[in-house]
């Protein structure tokens, strides 16, 4: 049997600041089997030192599904992961590529990251509201520096490899005179850092959702590609009303990504954000990150536990916030809605885009979540003389929270020294198998898809049709291709998948894909336990299954050849 497992979003399981992946089950098919998808949020970043890490074996008595897990902080302090899982490979395996050049160098992917608020408030008039947090831009990957070392053999001056980019907002009526540039600064865990503090959408745009595009370039003018945010959606204001189903979007979801910053008497230059700096949480002026928040049940926290709650995170809730580079946690907290600098104990409605609100410790009643210069205490806060469903804050424990996204670009130029830009970036948001067996193939579903595409599982390319820019086709490769013995092994084997184009470049996804195990025992067994030879003295029952395997895979390719000319 074949699955499929995939990671964007959203939803994850949190258990001790670590996430398991949900699973879902296809229809059943012919054969009475099911199809599983495995859902695995985030990108699994290559090893510096391997392209695929060595398999998790499962117990041979378990079930035959692997679910992998993300281990708490994994190569967060070396990579600076987003919410990363550790992606299952496989025994074996030659590295991606097609030559033995290439493959040494594989692992020397690319990686862009941007993140951002998920609404931005318009700006009227003359004014300017710049987004905040300001959108983040990250540059990761060992291919930078093999990028510098070829353009440095090349013979190409030193300013010439560094990065440089300019961030707008997609609107076509935008100048490269509105964009902001952005200047990188090396962070001492080997990436680039850069964010775009001044940008705003003034009253003139009428859009009421629009994207932040990203361009890169090297110092030779030579463009490394462009690169698109998620949606964003434009507010006049925070809602002060109870939100009702129509506003879900602008309500606070539980496992949802958020920003909280505190800002003194709406002070632009006195903004400071909830940060983790080396597993610390301070408060920071120009670096923000990115937490998930998680509704949790209040009796399974008193234990140490997670059980989480779905749906909208309401005030009076137990919530957990964890890093989701890090994956750093502070306790359980209650949030609370703030209101003229006082936290209201007695309101339930959900938690809405930009409002103010206080974390209290579930632990310590009076104690909240406070910043005081650059470092993060508790505040012990008094309750109001005047109203005992009222506790009294300072100004460094009212906070405002947002909901935040984080997309992630990574490819890989080998030792093509590719020219032509990365754009545009092929986006897979969801696979679709049809079939099983020997008969199976596999949709994948995204944007930005050109006929130039082609499908790799692991190391292997995937014969693959051009169906539309949403759309490719490709026939899943027969599990002999990656492992020999494949019935005696009795073993799940993951694959990742890749999107490579016609010169080389390899674009990785966050989705991979899971042989599983038949269960049932290999024809040899089941001929020994019937009795060995069939009565007539045929003894090919071996054999003849081989000649089976063979036929199907020859009606599968043939359908597709004749799928692909009409």
């Amino acid at each position: 049997m074949k699955q499929s497992d995939h990671g964007p979003e959203e939803h994850p399981i949190l258990n001790s600041a670590e996430a398991t992946p949900i699973m879902n089950e296809l229809d059943v098919g012919e054969d009475g089997r099911k199809e599983t998808l495995l859902h695995r949020p985030g990108f699994p970043e290559a090893d510096t030192a391997l392209l695929y890490p060595p398999p998790l074996s499962p117990d041979p008595i378990s079930p035959l599904t692997h679910l992998g897990t993300l281990p708490s902080g994994h190569d967060a302090a070396r990579t600076g992961g987003w919410d990363r899982r550790l992606n299952s490979g496989f025994q074996g395996c030659q590295l991606l590529g097609t030559s033995a050049d290439l493959g040494r160098e594989a692992h020397a992917d690319q990686s862009v990251t941007i993140l951002h608020a998920k609404v931005a408030q318009k700006s009227y008039g003359n004014e300017k509201r710049f987004f905040c947090p300001p959108p983040c831009v990250y540059i990761t990957g060992h291919g930078w520096k093999v990028m510098q070392d070829h353009l440095k053999a090349a013979g190409y001056g030193d300013s010439v490899y560094r990065v440089c980019g300019y961030m707008c907002l997609d609107s076509s009526s935008q100048s490269q005179a509105d964009a902001f540039k952005l200047v990188f600064d090396e962070q001492p865990n080997s990436r680039m850092f850069a964010c775009a503090k001044s940008l705003f959408i003034s009253d003139q745009d009428k859009r009421k959702h629009f994207c932040l595009l990203l361009r890169l370039f090297l110092n030779n003018r030579q463009e490394v590609g462009s690169f698109q945010s998620r949606m964003i959606k434009v507010i006049s204001k925070p809602s002060q009303k109870r939100q009702s189903m129509k506003n879900a979007d602008l309500c606070i979801s539980s496992c949802s990504r958020v920003a909280l910053f505190n800002r003194l008497r709406s002070q632009t230059v006195s903004t400071r954000y909830l940060s983790v700096d080396r597993g610390a949480f301070i408060a920071s002026a120009r670096h923000w990150t990115a937490f998930t928040i998680t509704m949790v049940d209040d009796q399974c926290a008193e234990q140490g536990g997670f059980v989480l709650s779905e749906g909208f995170i309401c005030y009076g809730c137990v919530v957990q916030l964890v890093c989701t580079e890090s994956g750093a946690a502070l306790p359980p907290m209650v949030i609370r809605k703030v209101n003229k600098q006082h936290a209201i104990l007695d309101v339930d409605e959900p938690v809405s885009q930009l409002h103010k609100c206080a974390f209290q410790f579930r632990d310590n009643p009076h104690a909240y979540l406070c910043l005081t210069n650059d470092a993060i205490i508790e505040y012990q806060a008094p309750f109001s003389v005047r109203d005992p469903s009222k506790v009294v804050l300072n100004d460094g424990s009212c906070w405002t929270i947002i909901g935040v996204e984080v997309v992630e670009f990574t490819f890989n130029q080998g030792l093509a020294c590719i020219t032509t830009p990365v754009s545009p970036f092929p986006v897979v948001t969801g696979l679709e198998v049809n079939g099983g067996g020997h008969v199976a193939m596999l949709e994948i579903h995204g944007e930005n898809f050109t006929p130039h595409l082609k499908v790799w599982f692991g190391n292997g390319e995937a014969e693959t049709m051009y169906k539309s820019p949403k759309s490719l086709l490709c026939v899943v490769p027969d599990v002999s291709v990656f492992s020999d013995g494949w019935r005696c092994l009795r073993r799940v084997i993951t694959v990742p998948l890749s999107l490579v184009r016609l010169d080389g470049l390899i674009y990785r996804t966050s989705y991979s894909f899971t042989y599983t195990p038949e269960l049932q025992p290999p024809p040899s067994a089941r001929m020994t336990a019937g009795g060995g030879k069939r009565e007539g003295g045929m003894g090919g029952g071996q054999d003849d299954d081989i000649l089976l395997e063979t036929i199907h895979q020859e009606f599968t390719r043939a359908n597709f050849h004749l799928f692909m000319q009409s």
